[in-house]
């Protein structure tokens, strides 16, 4: 299995599986309305933004699995960051991205090591993973790592297509 392979719920419903960013760099990053990374936000926009012209996207995938940070509904949700943060990329369902009932996205995605080494559980919210335009996990990076950090841009750039 690779990560275009799994399936996934849109936020507001039907599928948004990985298998339509075939050929596409993709940020994964579990997020949060109520948590202190929140305003995060505004910089994984801008990347959108930025590259989404070169084939490039930032999908959102909800979790309320870090102190409660994510309780809201689908439509919460999409309106929270719709009209707060002018969010244009995709959001997926709320998911879980540990425990026993981690969803198989992550189940793909944290066997990838961060450039501490961390690999395995998502820490936080907001905790990122760049896959490749061929469904390669290439980089994961921690929360706290800003989403428009040199690092984070340099490897996107290095992976987008063409």
């Amino acid at each position: 299995m690779s990560v275009h392979d799994v399936q996934i719920e849109a936020l507001q419903g039907g599928p948004a599986g990985l298998d339509g960013y075939r050929g596409t760099a993709v940020l994964v990053v579990n997020v949060a309305s109520r948590c202190g990374l929140t305003p995060q936000y505004t910089a994984l926009e801008q990347l959108q933004k930025r590259y989404a012209e070169r084939g490039f996207t930032v999908l959102g995938v909800p979790c309320n699995q870090f102190a409660g940070q994510e309780p809201g509904t689908a439509g919460e949700i999409a309106e929270f960051c719709s009209a707060t943060y002018g969010v244009s990329f995709p959001l997926t369902e709320k998911v879980d991205v540990n425990g026993d009932g981690r969803h198989p996205l992550y189940a793909e995605l944290v066997g990838t090591a961060d450039a501490d080494g961390h690999s395995g559980d998502v820490r936080w919210n907001f905790e990122k993973f760049l896959i490749a335009p061929d469904g390669t996990v290439t980089a994961r990076f921690s929360p706290r790592t800003a989403p428009d950090a040199e690092e984070v841009t340099t490897a996107i750039e290095s992976v987008l297509p063409g």
